[in-house]
């Protein structure tokens, strides 16, 4: 995979995590985020890499803890916050956890001080972020697929991208090989799928 990235760029890694989770399951296969971790260190002056989700933290135990406590100590920055539950009309049990406003500041204060942004995720909602960071001299690029039926990246997102990057070009460098119970793991491999396939990160709009 060709990437535009040079070795003497100050980079920082914008991960929305329920996003990026869709768009590889989409594509069928799991991330192996040391192996992500590692090509961008790689390729780059990487300053930071930034995973953002929301968490049940009522809850004795949740489902995506182990990935955050192994995210954590293995060389990514975890911002979360509380999710919120509601059911949806079908009455399905649904978790609300919008992490847009928390990776927009943090990119925004970051951006004077890099390079290079990569923004693992296809919300269109980050298409005026983008624009702006890109005005302070900043080069962005969004990482997600359009090699899903439906494609997971927001076509105005794409357009206004310096690069966008095929996640599915990336499989081969940073997809986690499925091993046996027994074999060497890391903690990242005890993810509760359900936790995303019950996860929602658009907005609550309350009303009284």
């Amino acid at each position: 995979m060709v990437m535009n990235i040079r070795e003497d760029e100050k980079l920082a890694l914008f991960i929305d995590g329920a996003n990026l989770y869709a768009a590889a399951r989409a594509l069928g296969f799991d991330i192996d985020y040391k192996r992500l971790l590692e090509m961008f260190r790689e390729r780059s002056r990487l300053v930071r890499a930034l995973y953002y989700t929301a968490l049940v933290e009522e809850q004795e135990y949740s489902p995506i803890r182990p990935l955050v406590d192994w995210l954590d100590y293995n060389g990514f920055t975890m911002v979360t916050k509380p999710t919120k539950e509601f059911t949806d009309s079908s009455g399905r049990r649904k978790i609300k956890g919008d992490m847009d406003i928390e990776l927009a500041i943090d990119m925004l204060e970051m951006a004077p001080h890099l390079d290079h942004v990569i923004l693992f995720s296809g919300d269109g909602d980050f298409r005026r972020l983008v624009e702006v960071v890109q005005r302070k001299g900043v080069k962005v690029s969004v990482v997600s697929t359009v090699k899903s039926s439906p494609p997971m990246v927001a076509d105005e997102l794409r357009r206004q991208a310096d690069q966008f990057i095929e996640l599915q070009d990336l499989a081969a460098e940073i997809s986690r090989a499925h091993q046996a119970r027994n074999t060497d793991r890391d903690d990242s491999d005890d993810v509760d799928e359900d936790f995303y396939d019950d996860y929602d990160d658009e907005p609550i709009v309350e009303t009284v």
